[in-house]
């Protein structure tokens, strides 16, 4: 176990599930390049682009709790083609493919349907920064409990709670920095299902460093002008 930061943990699963991923996407596709969290850094505009995220929760992980992933995204041109996230402890698949839709072990999945906030929970994470931005994630959370949200829920695991918001278990999703390889696969998830992903001011989301929000087309309005109040 590694840090690379005082609470960003690193194990010997990240780095050999990476370096297990790039041998059989190489062996496949010699020529395509792959982003990685760990060892892979290739420019997010080349043409044929694997983003992954080797093991997406690591702190569950080494806590024993059975909420984690491996995520994985292709990328043509910089824009979403296919994806895939995994939870190995639960043998849970989601899927997507662009212009096919979302699934969840097979079956379709479609984003709430909601259009209320006390209809819905929804999903939040904290970057590793604990000071302003931090504040202002729990700053938003506390304005979505005066719009009388269901609940909220943190779970630690940004490929996972995309795929939640595809799954319609969650009405919305955000947080205030991500990087590329956290939602690269998720992202894709979110919009097959029918659900909008921005950055949390509302603009397109790059393939980089950034915030975002996935949520269902009927609370979309409401979560962004909570999530734009309060970006740091």
């Amino acid at each position: 176990m590694r840090h690379k930061g005082p609470v960003d943990l690193v194990s010997d699963a990240d780095i050999e599930s990476e370096r297990a991923i790039a041998d059989v996407i190489h062996q496949a596709y010699p020529n395509h390049s792959i982003l990685g969290e760990e060892e892979h850094r290739s420019e997010a505009d080349t043409e044929h682009l694997w983003i992954v995220d080797p093991l997406d929760g690591t702190t569950n992980f080494v806590h024993h709790i059975p909420h984690f992933a491996v995520s994985i995204g292709y990328y043509h041109h910089g824009v979403a083609q296919e994806a895939v996230v995994f939870n190995p402890a639960r043998n849970d698949w989601y899927t997507a493919e662009r212009e096919q839709g979302a699934c969840h072990n097979g079956q379709q999945m479609n984003v709430s349907d909601a259009s209320c906030m006390n209809e819905v929970l929804i999903g939040v994470g904290f970057y590793y920064d604990r000071g302003s931005m931090m504040e202002s994630t729990l700053t938003a959370v506390k304005e979505c409990f005066g719009h009388q949200v269901r609940g909220v829920r943190r779970m630690g695991t940004a490929s996972l709670d995309l795929a939640q918001v595809a799954a319609g278990q969650y009405g919305a999703y955000f947080e205030y920095e991500l990087s590329a390889w956290d939602f690269a696969a998720g992202r894709l998830l979110v919009e097959e299902a029918g659900g909008r992903v921005t950055t949390c001011l509302g603009t397109d989301l790059p393939l980089e460093k950034t915030s975002i929000l996935a949520c269902s087309s009927g609370l979309y309005e409401t979560v962004r002008e909570i999530t734009l109040r309060h970006h740091p």
